[in-house]
Parts: C-alpha cells; sequence; structure tokens
C-alpha cells in the first residue's frame, strides 16, 4: 500500500472532493455550504440553543452567532429568547429555510448517488456499516487516547 491508500488519505480526498461538488451543484441555489449545515442540522434540532448548536457543529460559539446572524438576515432562521436562560436564544427554521432544505435535498441525494455510483446495493450497505463501525470506535476513546495510540 503507498501513501495515497491509506485510510487517513482517502477519506480526508473524498471528503474534499465530496464538499467541492457540493459546492458546484449548491452555488445557484444562494446558500453557502457551511450555512446548509447549520440549517440541516438545526432541522434535526430545532429549538437548540446557539451553543449547542455551535458544538453539534464543531465550531466556535462566536462563529455560530456570526452565521445565525447572516441566517437571520436571510430570513432562514428565527432567534427566540430562552425562557430558561434569559441571556441565551434558541433557534428555529422558518418556512422559508424548510423550503430552501426540500428544493436542496434532490441536490445532495444527486451527489451520493453520483459518489455510489458503480456499487450495488449490498456494497454501498457494507460501506455504511463500516464507517459507522470506524466512527463508533473513534467517538469512544478519548482525544488523549488518540493522540497516544493513533
Amino acid at each position: 500500500m503507498n501513501d495515497h491508500d491509506n485510510l487517513g488519505t482517502m477519506v480526508t480526498d473524498v471528503s474534499h472532493l465530496m464538499r467541492r461538488a457540493f459546492d458546484e451543484r449548491a452555488r445557484n441555489m444562494g446558500i453557502s455550504r457551511p450555512q446548509w449545515r447549520v440549517l440541516s442540522t438545526l432541522r434535526r434540532h430545532e429549538g437548540i440553543n446557539q451553543g449547542g448548536l455551535a458544538e453539534l457543529i464543531e465550531v466556535e460559539p462566536i462563529t455560530l452567532c456570526r452565521m445565525a446572524d447572516r441566517l437571520q438576515e436571510a430570513d432562514l432562521v428565527e432567534r427566540r429568547a430562552d425562557p430558561a436562560d434569559r441571556r441565551a436564544w434558541r433557534l428555529y427554521l422558518t418556512d422559508k429555510a424548510r423550503a430552501l432544505l426540500d428544493d436542496m435535498r434532490p441536490l445532495a441525494v444527486g451527489l451520493f448517488e453520483d459518489a455510489m455510483s458503480g456499487l450495488d446495493e449490498a456494497e454501498r450497505a457494507e460501506l455504511l456499516r463500516m464507517l459507522g463501525r470506524i466512527r463508533t470506535n473513534l467517538s469512544r476513546r478519548a482525544p488523549q487516547e488518540l493522540i497516544i495510540n493513533g
């Protein structure tokens, strides 16, 4: 196996290529990939506070705050006061954001279909199963453990 075939390099390359392909396809939709990530994560966790959403998408809270500002200005996100903490805001999608996510769904499905082209159903299922196992393995290990043993 050469350096270009190791797991880390392959996963990084595939991730980069998928991001680039998504950006090309989404360019006409008027939304960036980071904004799409915020909106799609928010769809699954509607009503979450800004700090919790920042954690989920792995960005600094100030970065998420700026993103939420732009999404609110575009009428895609609504901030509501958190009844338990008057300093915090809970985030909700607007109807405009829901429609945009619905419009983008075929784009994402098409991208994944292109990426999985040539793989039959059993191969697709096996690939997802193996990647899921790798994710679980890495999620269970403490960051320090990964550095020492990785």
